[in-house]
């Protein structure tokens, strides 16, 4: 049974952590209420899970990689909610709450490694991975090509060549105005995100094929495609609170392209990513 309050857990969890955004980068209170009343639901639900597992498995202290990550994201939650409640800190649940769903995520699927009805299944679950990591990271690269042309755009307003005098600025006259790219890197932004958490939840699943199986965190790729997103949510956060804009968001977005370009290299290392045989 506490399988079942678990996976309750788990789509209360990722439905707080839908809400936080708009929460914390647009200062919604609606959604604020909304966040804490789901978050607080999942919350209740998943130490009941975590209580009526213990108690079924005759121990105390988790001893199985599921018992753990169920234990761990508990915690996670815990301390979040008793940050929020002395501090009125909503704006930290855009890292802990989606750090619980993934904690949660797998722990949910099962006790035993999880396995699809069929090969055809699977591969539309790869494919859905692939497209969707492919987006976040052409959405990105956008993003940064937006931003540089941002800096070019500058230049070449406060440049001001004199009347009737040539500038090697002039080819570049076609380029729409600052604000118009401005909101295009923002928005290509925010487009990519969503795909990368989809990408990762896709590929959580996935990865309980492999012989790592529900220790899948101690593969490297999968290590630093986490650590990407959360470079990922730092930055729309950043950009968003600050109020970041052109060449400092251009520098930024070019930092986050680089750890996305380690990821990708961090794959050489990986074992759940060599989708051929195991």
């Amino acid at each position: 049974m506490y399988l079942l309050w678990l996976r309750v857990a788990a789509v209360l969890y990722a439905a707080a952590s839908v809400a936080v955004f708009p929460a914390v980068l647009y200062g919604i209170v609606r959604w604020k209420k909304t966040c804490v009343h789901l978050g607080g639901m999942a919350l209740f639900f998943h130490f009941v899970s975590v209580v009526e597992m213990l108690v079924q498995a005759h121990h105390w202290m988790p001893v199985t990689v599921r018992e753990i990550e169920s234990l761990l994201g508990l915690a996670v939650a815990c301390l979040f909610f008793l940050v929020w409640w002395l501090y009125d800190a909503i704006s930290l649940g855009i890292f802990a709450l989606p750090a619980t769903f993934f904690l949660v995520f797998v722990p949910a699927l099962g006790q035993d490694r999880y396995t699809f009805p069929s090969e055809g299944v699977r591969t539309s679950w790869l494919v859905a991975h692939i497209v969707a990591l492919l987006m976040a990271y052409a959405a990105l690269c956008f993003s940064l090509l937006a931003s540089m042309l941002y800096l070019v755009q500058e230049r070449r307003i406060k440049s001001k060549p004199k009347a009737g005098q040539d500038s090697w600025w002039a080819p570049f006259e076609w380029l729409p105005p600052l604000d118009t790219l401005e909101r295009i890197s923002h928005a290509t932004l925010e487009f990519g995100f969503p795909c990368m958490t989809v990408g990762l939840v896709i590929g959580s699943v996935l990865a309980q094929e492999t012989a790592l199986g529900a220790a899948y965190f101690a593969d490297p790729k999968v290590i630093a495609s986490f650590i990407s997103w959360g470079v990922y949510v730092f930055l729309l956060f950043v950009r968003r609170s600050a109020g970041l804009r052109g060449r400092k968001a251009a520098y930024l977005s070019g930092a986050v392209l680089i750890v996305m370009m380690a990821v990708w290299a961090a794959n050489l290392f990986s074992h759940v990513h060599r989708f051929g045989p195991q």
